[in-house]
């Protein structure tokens, strides 16, 4: 939410002063200019970018404006299920967690964790990882190297929607001045005219060049650094399921191993160790 509160922000202010300093706002709307580049820009991201992006892209700025889910309880409840897995097979060995991590969906212990299982490519990221451990075979230092391995390309991946709306801002300005030159050279058919239509002529072509350039600084670069921003944060959430899992396959205690976990989230997100130990101290192994 707080996304629509600075893109209004930046509308009042913007078109505020412009009324103030004694702006006619009627001049500032010009459904043709607005065409001309906001059609222009969206046919160079399309030409541009792969279909399956382009799912991304969206899916990215509706949950920018959606808001952002509360991260301090997604990072607790994902805490307690690692120390749930880690304390069963602490109790009945790797073999107890097989058919969670073959269909988590219909887990008993996953089926608990509802923030969890909503966010597929971290289900499917832990238990891929697990099933390596329980089918043995993988040492500890081959899963950490290979969990980075998954976690860097999930990140080229994740980052794909901002690099496109960051090519999109760059190119804003520039068809700005096309919808510029466009309107000169409109203004310059009435080049015998009065001066006051000539004049009118050239305001609308200049209107062209800060709708280009108010759309990529004041909205569409924000919007990317804000869509990256996310992307890091879902970064952040499998590094702390690599820190845990990495830490009890070489054999920390489910505790500590859960606290590996917690240190790799970002600070202002982090749970405190009071919450953890807390969420955690009525969880127990299932029975065989």
């Amino acid at each position: 939410m707080l996304v629509v509160v600075g893109l209004i922000v930046v509308t009042v202010s913007v078109l505020g002063g412009f009324m103030l300093e004694g702006g006619p706002l009627a001049l500032l709307f010009q459904p043709v200019e607005w065409l001309i580049i906001g059609g222009t820009a969206t046919g160079t991201v399309i030409i541009s970018t792969p279909r399956q992006y382009l799912g991304h892209l969206a899916q990215s700025l509706k949950s920018m404006v959606m808001g952002a889910t509360a991260r301090h309880s997604l990072y607790v409840d994902v805490l307690r299920l690692q120390y749930e897995l880690f304390v069963n097979v602490k109790k009945h060995g790797f073999i107890a967690l097989e058919r969670d991590v073959t269909e988590p969906a219909k887990s008993s212990i996953f089926s608990k964790y509802p923030s969890f299982l909503g966010r597929q490519h971290s289900v499917t990221f832990l238990a891929d990882s697990l099933r390596l451990l329980v089918d043995g075979g993988v040492s500890p230092y081959d899963l950490e190297a290979l969990l980075d391995r998954e976690i860097e390309t999930h990140h080229d991946e994740a980052s794909k929607p901002a690099a496109i709306l960051a090519k999109m801002g760059d190119t804003l300005p520039g068809l700005g001045i096309v919808t510029a030159v466009l309107g000169v050279v409109i203004a310059m058919q009435s080049i015998d005219g009065s001066a006051a239509e000539i004049g009118s002529k050239v305001a609308v072509a200049l209107v062209g060049t800060f709708m280009g350039v108010l759309l990529a600084y004041g909205f569409i670069n924000p919007l990317a650094a804000g869509v990256e921003t996310a992307a890091e944060q879902d970064i952040n959430y499998l590094h702390c399921l690599k820190a845990g899992v990495v830490a009890f396959s070489k054999g920390a205690a489910p505790f500590v191993a859960v606290e590996f976990a917690r240190r790799a989230i970002f600070a202002h997100e982090r749970p405190s160790l009071v919450d953890v130990e807390a969420s955690t101290m009525a969880v127990s192994p299932r029975q065989a």
